[in-house]
Formats: structure tokens, C-alpha cells, sequence
């Protein structure tokens, strides 16, 4: 026989982060050597449990360190440390970290005046003049328990990070559980967090990390350890490159200085950055201090670089931490930075981060409204300042040439957002000669040759022919010294040079596939769902003379009247009545099979105003419920811009600005009961909801705007397994050639997956239950489900290792269901699916009332997968399912045990007693060590022969019937031994040595029992069990009271220790 694999322990998995911590440089140290031994007894760095910073460490770091400020500010300066007088958790660690940052403001005497100054907490320059230490297993005291951390992070005495572990070898115990705990130690010790900059979860193979307000699906891995290479150790080994990544001194230090921020949108937020945007961010500033250094190399002059990072991926905080990080760095000599967009919604959607972030930054971000005020705000500036504005104030005035010199200085930054649009080129633009060019064709004119010749560039632009000008020109000639820093979530076209020939090369990349693989966005599923169109002669030429009338009013040339006509009849077409019924009938049916999926919102995009307000018309048609005159309620709304000379149709649908922001915070919102909005250009960049889960495209989109648009459901949101997009007009090929575009700028990863090959795997999985439940009539399900579970389920419990396939297999074909739930091919499996669904549910209930359900149970049970399915979306009870009332675990009755017996599905009555029999052991004999290692030998043996099939099912079945009048008996000892539980569970610690039994008999060994439960718990202490000195203690207590009942000497070390272990299971409820 092989010798069994020995598992890995949680407290291994502890020892190696200490140890990977050590080689870092943290000092570390055991958390029951450096705290109280009890209550009485103050520890060696605090004096109580209930003290969560090492407040010797803190005042001996601020003394160190602020040798300029008087002994008694410093003092105060300790006091505000330990006892903030913050109301609210997030708002006490929010003022926590300025002080981190900032200092602790202080005032104090001096020559006669009063000064003010700052303590700081942090030597950011010099992490060796901070004091760094690791604890493991650190009690903490709360108001209502105690509770132990299994490591923590002190900087200068503070907590600033907290590990929570699990062990590895436990299926149940995932990082999961760690992140619950963590929410719990909130909850018990919230003091301890305090000063908190970031929590850890880990099994020991996976880790992710987050902030304090960080929900589960924003705890996110650290894949890198020197910024380069991704998952450099193996994808197992996740922890060790987090604590390597990220627990460098310096690099913890920078991180805590610049990627920490807060955000009040209502509720106060704390974000961090994730590894890309911290590695980023540090590559940009690198780049930009070589880019601006004087005498540098000439080619690099003002090209900051292009940072390239998939949509949806947190490019706006990124950008936030770089100013800060630059706007601090003493290399940059107070710099002025500009933050340049192409889009009014896209500045004020960029600066509301910024203005939030104004602690980060240190100043206080403005807005150049206008043009005047955008030279006013940059003309002549001496240093600092933030500058928001857009693309097109740099145009020259009617009386200008060109845009005059607003600052030469070399410590200038403009950093532009999506810079992958056109007009970041430098196009030659030249109005006079373009019409000379136009008048001359209209006459006909011979020189026509000539003039064409002479819009040719100079001969000093030949290199950049193919380069366009634009915008950027005009950026150039105002701040000459300038270094500019390029963002887009898009690749840049290989045929189009102008950003990277303005930016520079690309200086970091995250792309899709490491975004879905880091849970930073989840993937873009494709569905299309072409509507026909059709066009009458009869309009044809009617359009054709509209647009002739339009072009010469625009003195457009040929390309353009063509293009015109193209976009005109597309628009015409695309709105007839017929076809805008038939597409909202379409939506409607498809986003309400989507909403039985999953919870969340949808978006139309549509082609013009008109086709916006004739489809809110059609859809509300169709559910007039949804529809209220009021924009703070109803479920659908057209979101667009307008203006007073609209046209009556529109002017409902046009919001003034104060509630188009109201409505873009209903639909952000969950719980909003808007879940449905109609765009035209509104919200197709800088826009992030979340729960935004559908978009039904009905406008042609290319490019990178349609990849932009696209990205509007890519966000993560608690359990949405991918965003959906749903194609009317024809998209495809432009989506190709967008991924022909991403290719080529080598992205990994596709930027949008076909629902079809949901669809396939579905199906694969599909036949993967079909082939396990073959030989089991199940068809009648539709109408028979609740009396055909039972007979399903047994049969799943008979197959070798039975329950793990086929669970695996049903949550294998849910998530992909979810994706391709409105395709028809799907929704042929539907109903069988939520079925296969039911008996999963009920196969993997637990028994005992105070188990929640797992959180991959949670993720994936979809709701029963639509409203018309035929099995209660209610997690189902196996014993009601078999027709079994539910015993009181605590009375298994004769007649429940004989109903058993005579069950007709024999493996599930297998299941059902092996569940009653596990909870039985453990809500009864959780305390008692020796019952439950014995009852738990006991049935595991059991088990072990019926699924190696060395007993048939019906001698299992009445072995454990046998097994359940056990317990019975066993449970009612204490009664007849006129002994407590907890004096029984140690006379059955002494019991377990026949010889003891024999020599001192049931009266004496029931007399230490009694003296033993009467010593240990009045001598028990916070930590004993881990702390070796007060556990010596009581062993020579026990072995003294042992001997003096003359305990046989050979069996009274196997008894100590048995009765210790009793001990630590009985000591949470005596404390």
C-alpha cells in the first residue's frame, strides 16, 4: 500500500511568508511572545490584548524622526495615533493615511511664538530608519471577542498590513473564506484597522489582495515580482510573488505614498492599484524624467511614451497616481501638469477623480472652461498646478496663424486620454488654400496641377507624409519644452504613426487576456442578431436630393457627398417603423431572458436622436410600465444632448446637465430600477457602470471607437461571468478588423468572444451529464421533477466519485448558459438544465443549520436560469426531496431510522445518514476530542468500504443505522455518570488507558475528571495554547494531579497530552 501524500499545513504556509518576509529584511516574531501572557501581566510590547499598535515601536519611530519637533508635540502628536476620535471605520483610516502620508500636524512653543509643524510617521527617503516587523498569530481583543490574525505587517509599530490565511489542503477553506474572515475581524477588532493599508488572502496557491471597502471581486493578484515578468514563480506559487512584489521596504513605502486613494461618491471608498497600474505608473515616471532631462537623448525630447492598458482596467486611477507620483518626485522640480481629453464628458468625468484625489496630489486640480481661460491658467506659469481642458482649446484665435508660446519650461507633463483618436496628429490643415482648390474646380480652371502641388508638404515633413496634423500642432507650439505621456485603452492602427510619432513608444501593456485572467475585467461575448433592412425606390431618389442640397451648402468635395449619402440612407433605413418595432420587440424579449439570468442593465446604442426617441416610443409600447415622465423614476430613458431648437419629438428625452448626472447615478446604481437606457453618443467613453452587463448595437461603429463602446461591459461585477453584445446592424467585420488591428500591436487575448462558443461548450457539457445520468429515466422532469430528484440523485451517488462530476458538470453548462442563454440553440437545454440544477442544489446542501452555503454555490446558482423554469429556485432539501421529514438532529427516532431503511433510492439513503451522522458529530461531540475521533474513524470507515464497493449498499445502510444508536447511547453517558460535558469529555480523555479503567475504576477516574475541568478552566489563559510557557505550566499541573491519584506512570504522558488537546477544544467557550 502507498503511503499517503502528507498534506500541507495552514501554519506552513504561515512559516513561509514569515520566512520570504525575513529575506526582505522584516524582523520577525511570534505574536504570543510579544503580548500579555494574561490579563494580569503585561507583555513585552503591549500591555493588553486590546492594544493594536506596538506603541513602544511608534514613539521610539517618532522621536527617530522628528528630532525638530519639541518632545511634548510629539507626544500629542502619539496620542491623535492611538486615539483618533474619527467617527466611522473608513473615515478614521482614511485620516490614518494622511497622516501616514502628510505627517501628523502639530503645534508648539517656540522663541515665544506658536509654531505649527507635521510628525512624521514614515521616513519616506531612508527605509532603513524604519522600524519593519512581521507577527504571526497576534491576538487581538475586541469588544465582544478575541480574535487572532494570522500575520501582520507593523511599520514603526503600526499594523499596516493584515495576512489572512487558510490551509491549502482544505477544499472548503479557499481564499474565499479568507476574505469573509477578514470582513468578520472588521466587524470584532475594527481598531486593528485603523492604520490598515492593505489586506491579504491566501490558501497558500492562490493570494489576492485588496483595500479596507475592497468587495470580494476587487481583491485581485499580484502577478509580478521586478515589474517585467508575469507570474515569474508558476501560477501556483501566487502568495510568494505577492509578498516578494509587493513587500520589497521601498517599493511598500512608494506603494503607500502614491496608490492609495479615496473616493466620496456618496459612500467614502478606498482604492489601491492593482500591479499593472503601480508598475506603470513608475515605467511613465522613468521614462518622463529621461524624456525632459536636459541634454538628453534628442529622439526621446518630449515623448513621454504611450501606456497601453485594455479598457475597463483602471486607466483614470492610474492616471491619478501618476500625477501624484510626479508631482512629488524632486526630479520634477514642482512640475505643471496638463490633462488633455477630446470630449467635455470625458474632462469632467477624469477631473471628478482628480478633485477627489486632492490630499493625493497635493493641489487642487482646475478646469479651463475656455479658451481665454485655458492661456490664463498656462501663460507664464512658474511651477505646479494641475490643468484639465480639451483637445480643441488649442486652436489659434480667427487673428491668429498660429497658437503662441505659453510656457517654454522643460518641467511641464501633458498627458492625454484615449490618445489613440485622430485628432492627436498633425494634419496641415489650410482653409485658404482649400477653398482657392474648390473655387478653382467649380471654374474649371487649367492650373488646377499647380494648386494641387502647392498643398504638398515642404520638404522638411517628406519623413512624416503619412503622418497626420492636427490638434497636436497647435499643443506643440504652446508648450514647446513640454513631455508628453499618451493613455489608451485601444492599440494604435499600424497605418496611422501620429500618436506614437507624438508619444513615443509604448512604455507598458496590459491586454486583454491578462485583464481577464487577473479578474480586472471579465470578456466581451459577441451575439448577432441582424435586423433586415430595406430601402423603397421611391426614397432613393428623394435622399439623393436632400443630400445634393446639403453637400453644396457644405461646399463638400466628392468623398464627402458620397459618404453623406451612405450615412443618410443608412439612417433612414435603419429607422423605419417596421424594422424599429421588430428591434425593440427583440430587445425586449432578449433583455428579460437576460435579467432571469442575471441581475444587472442594458444599453442601445442607436444611430440618431430620432431613432433614439422612435425606439424609447416602440419598447415602452411594449411595457408601458417601464416608462415615467419623471427622469428620477421609471425604468428606461433616452440619455442625449440638446438644445432649444430641437424639434417637439426630441425635447422630452433632453435633460438639463444636473439631471443627466443624476440619471447617470441611477443607472450606476444596482439597486436602481433603471435598467435600460438608449444612447446615441452619451456614455460610449469614460463611463463605467459596472453592472452593466448588455449592449444592442444598432449604429455602425469602427475602430476604436467602436472597441471603446464595446468595453462599456467589460466591468467586473460581483458574479457576471461576461459582458454581452448584441449586434443589429452588422458589426462583425469591423470587430475583425479591430482584432486584426490588436493583433498586430501584439495583444493577447480576444476583444470579444462569440456567444456560439459558449454555445459549444454548453452543449459539451451537456452531453457530459447525459453521459453520467445514462440508465436513469428522468424525461418527465418538466412535470414530475420533485418525485424524479430523489431517483436522479441516487443514481449520481452510485457512480464512482459521482457527486464531484457531476456538480462540476452542471456549473461547467451554468456559467456557460449565462453567456448564451438568448441564443435559441440554448434555450433548448434551459429546462433540463435548471432540473440538473435542483439535483446539484440538493445534492450538496449541508445538513447543519449554521453552515452557510459555499461561495461558489452562491456565484453560480443562476436563479433558476428563467422565470418560467420549472423547479423552485430554492436551494432544495434532500430529505423533503426523498420524502423524508427533517429529524431534529439531536432525536433520531427509531421510526425516522426504519424510514431510512425502507428508502427505495439505497445510495441516497447512504447520503442522507452520512450527512445527519457528520453534523451529528459535530454539533454534539465537538468538544469531546476522544468521541469525535472516534465516531469520525468510525463512519469514515464505513464509507470507505461502501465506495470501494467491499459492502453492499444495504450493510452500510444498516451499519449506520447502527452507528446513529450509537451516538443515542453515547450522548446520554453524561446523564448516567452524573458527570457535565465537560467533566465527561476529560473522564473520556482519561478513559481511553483500559488499564487506568481497570486499576482506578469509573469513581476515581470521575473525581479527576471533575478537579481536572475545575483546574484547567480557572487556570486557561488568552494565547495558552500557543504560548509553551503557560502550556508547561499546566502539564506539570495535570502529570502533579495525575500522580497524586496514582495514574499509571507508564500511559501519564499520553494522558497529559490528550487532556490538553481536551483542554483547547473546550477553552473558546470558557473564555
Amino acid at each position: 500500500m502507498l503511503p499517503r501524500a502528507r498534506a500541507i499545513t495552514e501554519d506552513e504556509v504561515e512559516q513561509a511568508a514569515l520566512q520570504w518576509l525575513a529575506e526582505l529584511g522584516w524582523q520577525v516574531a511570534h505574536g504570543p511572545d510579544i503580548s500579555p501572557p494574561d490579563a494580569r501581566t503585561p507583555g513585552t510590547e503591549r500591555a493588553s490584548c486590546r492594544e493594536v499598535v506596538l506603541a513602544g515601536r511608534l514613539r521610539a519611530a517618532i522621536a527617530r524622526l522628528n528630532l525638530q519637533i519639541p518632545a511634548g508635540a510629539r507626544d500629542d502628536a502619539l496620542k491623535r495615533v492611538l486615539s483618533p476620535g474619527v467617527p466611522g471605520l473608513v473615515n478614521t483610516n482614511h485620516q490614518l493615511h494622511r497622516w501616514l502620508v502628510d505627517g501628523v500636524p502639530v503645534e508648539f512653543q517656540k522663541d515665544g511664538q506658536t509654531r505649527g509643524g507635521r510628525v512624521r510617521l514614515l521616513d519616506f527617503d531612508d527605509a532603513a530608519a524604519n522600524d519593519w516587523l512581521a507577527v504571526n498569530q497576534f491576538s487581538v481583543q475586541g469588544p465582544r471577542q478575541m480574535r487572532r490574525p494570522d500575520v501582520l505587517l507593523f511599520v514603526n509599530g503600526l499594523p499596516l498590513v493584515v495576512v489572512e490565511l487558510k490551509n491549502p489542503g482544505d477544499e472548503d477553506a479557499d481564499i474565499w473564506a479568507a476574505w469573509n474572515q477578514l470582513q468578520a475581524y472588521q466587524q470584532d477588532i475594527p481598531d486593528l484597522f485603523h492604520a490598515n493599508v492593505l489586506q491579504v488572502v491566501s490558501d497558500g496557491i492562490q493570494a489576492r489582495m485588496g483595500s479596507l471597502t475592497s468587495e470580494r471581486e476587487r481583491f485581485m493578484a499580484w502577478r509580478t515580482i521586478d515589474g517585467v515578468a508575469t507570474d515569474p514563480l508558476g501560477a501556483m506559487r501566487e502568495l510568494q510573488t505577492l509578498v516578494l512584489g509587493l513587500f520589497r521596504r521601498e517599493l511598500l513605502l512608494e506603494y503607500l505614498r502614491h496608490f492609495v486613494l479615496f473616493e466620496d461618491d456618496g459612500r467614502l471608498v478606498k482604492k489601491v492599484a492593482g500591479w499593472h497600474q503601480f508598475h506603470a505608473v513608475r515605467a511613465v515616471v522613468h521614462s518622463v524624467l529621461q524624456a525632459s532631462a536636459p541634454g538628453g537623448d534628442p529622439r526621446r525630447k518630449g515623448k513621454g511614451g504611450v501606456v497601453w492598458h485594455t479598457q475597463g482596467s483602471g486607466k483614470s486611477i492610474e492616471m491619478t497616481c501618476l500625477a501624484g507620483a510626479l508631482m512629488a518626485h524632486p526630479g520634477m522640480g514642482n512640475p505643471t501638469l496638463v490633462v488633455v481629453t477630446d470630449r467635455n464628458d470625458l474632462d469632467n468625468q477624469l477631473f471628478g477623480v482628480f478633485a477627489g484625489a486632492g490630499e493625493m496630489l497635493r493641489e487642487t486640480p482646475v478646469q479651463a472652461d475656455t479658451r481665454p481661460e485655458l492661456r490664463r491658467l498656462l501663460a507664464n506659469r512658474p511651477s505646479g498646478g494641475i490643468v484639465f481642458t480639451t483637445i480643441q482649446k488649442f486652436t489659434p484665435g480667427e487673428d491668429e496663424d498660429s497658437f503662441p508660446v505659453l510656457s517654454e519650461r522643460r518641467n511641464i507633463v501633458v498627458i492625454c486620454d484615449e490618445a489613440h483618436r485622430s485628432q492627436y496628429g498633425f494634419e496641415a490643415s489650410m482653409p485658404k488654400l482649400e477653398k482657392q482648390m474648390q473655387a478653382a474646380r467649380r471654374a474649371g480652371a487649367a492650373n488646377e496641377p499647380q494648386a494641387l502641388q502647392a498643398a504638398e508638404p515642404q520638404a522638411a515633413y517628406a519623413k512624416l507624409r503619412d503622418v497626420r496634423y492636427g490638434y497636436a500642432q497647435h499643443l506643440r507650439d504652446a508648450l514647446p519644452g513640454a513631455t508628453f505621456v499618451a493613455f489608451t485603452g485601444t492599440p494604435v492602427a499600424s497605418s496611422d504613426r501620429d500618436t506614437r510619432a507624438v508619444f513615443g513608444d509604448y512604455v507598458h501593456v496590459y491586454d486583454i487576456e491578462q485583464a481577464v485572467r487577473d479578474g480586472a475585467t471579465v470578456p466581451i461575448y459577441y451575439e448577432s442578431r441582424l435586423a433586415r433592412l430595406e430601402l423603397k425606390e421611391a426614397d432613393v431618389s428623394q435622399l439623393d436630393s436632400e443630400v445634393d442640397a446639403l453637400a453644396e451648402d457644405e461646399e463638400c468635395d466628392a468623398a464627402k457627398v458620397a459618404r453623406l449619402r451612405r450615412w443618410a440612407a443608412l439612417a433612414q433605413v435603419v429607422g423605419a417603423p417596421p424594422r424599429i418595432q421588430k428591434v425593440a420587440a427583440d430587445i425586449v424579449a432578449h433583455f428579460e431572458n437576460r435579467l432571469a439570468v442575471m441581475d444587472g442593465k442594458a444599453m442601445v446604442v442607436a444611430m440618431s436622436r430620432d431613432i433614439c426617441v422612435h425606439l424609447y416610443d416602440a419598447i415602452v409600447a411594449l411595457r408601458p410600465g417601464w416608462h415615467s415622465d419623471d427622469p428620477m423614476q421609471g425604468a428606461i430613458k433616452v440619455v442625449m444632448t440638446g438644445s432649444a431648437s430641437d424639434k417637439a419629438l426630441l425635447k422630452p428625452h433632453v435633460y438639463p446637465k444636473e439631471v443627466r448626472k443624476r440619471l447617470e447615478t441611477r443607472f450606476k446604481n444596482p439597486a436602481d430600477p433603471l435598467e435600460l437606457v438608449i444612447v446615441r453618443d452619451m456614455w460610449l467613453t469614460g463611463f463605467d457602470a459596472p453592472c452593466l452587463h448588455t449592449m444592442y448595437v444598432d449604429k455602425p461603429m469602427r475602430g476604436h471607437n467602436l472597441m471603446q463602446a464595446i468595453a462599456r461591459v467589460n466591468r467586473v461585477f460581483k458574479d457576471k461571468p461576461g459582458g454581452l453584445v448584441v449586434d443589429y446592424i452588422g458589426i462583425a467585420n469591423e470587430l475583425k478588423a479591430a482584432l486584426a488591428d490588436y493583433t498586430q500591436a501584439h495583444g493577447r487575448g480576444r476583444p470579444t468572444i462569440d456567444a456560439h462558443d459558449a454555445l459549444a461548450v454548453l452543449q459539451e457539457q451537456m452531453d457530459v451529464l447525459h453521459d453520467l445520468l445514462h440508465g436513469v429515466e428522468y424525461a418527465a422532469f418538466r412535470s414530475k421533477a420533485w418525485q424524479l430528484l430523489p431517483a436522479v440523485a441516487d443514481h449520481v451517488l452510485g457512480l464512482d466519485d459521482g457527486k464531484k462530476r457531476f456538480a462540476d458538470a452542471v456549473l461547467a453548462a451554468s456559467k456557460a448558459f449565462a453567456l448564451c442563454c438568448t441564443l435559441d440553440e440554448a434555450l433548448a437545454h434551459r429546462d433540463e438544465l435548471a432540473f440538473l440544477q435542483a439535483v446539484k442544489a440538493a445534492l450538496t446542501k449541508h445538513a447543519g443549520t449554521d453552515k452557510t452555503l459555499s461561495d461558489e454555490q452562491k456565484e453560480h446558482a443562476l436563479r433558476q436560469i428563467i422565470s418560467r423554469a420549472v423547479v423552485s429556485d430554492e436551494v432544495i432539501d434532500i430529505f423533503s426531496a426523498a420524502g423524508l421529514k427533517r429529524p431534529d438532529i439531536g432525536v433520531l427516532s427509531d421510526a425516522f431510522l426504519d424510514d431510512v431503511r425502507h428508502m427505495k433510492e439505497r445510495n441516497l439513503a447512504v447520503e442522507l445518514l452520512e450527512r445527519l451522522l457528520k453534523g451529528e458529530i459535530k454539533s454534539r461531540f465537538k468538544t469531546n476530542v476522544v468521541q469525535s475521533a472516534k465516531f469520525s474513524e468510525l463512519l469514515q470507515q464505513s464509507l470507505t468500504r461502501y465506495r470501494n464497493r467491499a459492502v453492499e449498499t444495504a450493510q452500510v445502510i444498516e451499519e449506520l443505522i447502527e452507528m446513529a444508536k450509537k451516538f443515542q447511547q453515547a450522548a446520554q453517558r453524561g446523564e448516567s455518570l452524573g458527570l457535565e460535558p465537560d467533566e465527561l469529555a476529560f473522564y473520556d480523555a482519561l478513559a481511553t488507558n483500559e488499564a487506568a479503567v481497570r486499576e482506578l475504576g469509573d469513581a476515581t477516574l470521575k473525581r479527576i475528571a471533575v478537579e481536572l475541568t475545575q483546574s484547567l478552566r480557572s487556570s486557561v489563559t488568552v494565547d495558552w495554547s500557543v504560548r509553551e510557557t503557560v502550556r508547561a505550566r499546566l502539564r506539570v499541573m495535570v502529570k502533579t494531579l495525575l500522580r497524586r491519584y496514582k495514574y499509571p506512570p507508564d500511559k501519564q504522558d499520553d494522558a497529559t497530552t490528550l487532556v490538553l488537546r481536551q483542554a483547547e477544544a473546550l477553552s473558546q467557550a470558557w473564555l
